[in-house]
């Protein structure tokens, strides 16, 4: 299954020998909810380090701000990769070129 950016990322795989497995567990419900609060702390960064060049803050601060953000995104992007991944529905290569396209 190749993913492209317009397919949303599969929840869970199909277990061909249980047909009434439930598509997200409570352990996707968990990875979900730790990524939704994850990217809401990155959202306030955004916002604090708007407040700081608006307010003609040093750059330094600005900079350290960004630096915490891109690193915050990151380390989302990475664990979203690695559910994927976890999930064993995504061929390798399919993830590898995830990887390649957008790290």
């Amino acid at each position: 299954m190749m993913l492209k950016h317009d397919q949303p990322c599969p929840s869970a795989p199909a277990d061909p020998r249980n047909q009434e497995r439930p598509l997200i567990t409570a352990h996707d419900r968990d990875r979900k909810r730790a990524l939704a609060l994850r990217l809401k702390r990155v959202e306030g960064q955004l916002r604090g380090f708007q407040k700081l060049i608006e307010a003609g803050g040093d750059c330094e601060k600005v900079a350290q701000q960004l630096a915490a953000a891109r690193k915050a995104l990151d380390k989302t992007f990475f664990t979203r990769v690695g559910g994927v991944l976890a999930q064993g529905n995504v061929p390798p290569d399919d993830v590898a070129d995830l990887l390649t396209r957008f790290s």
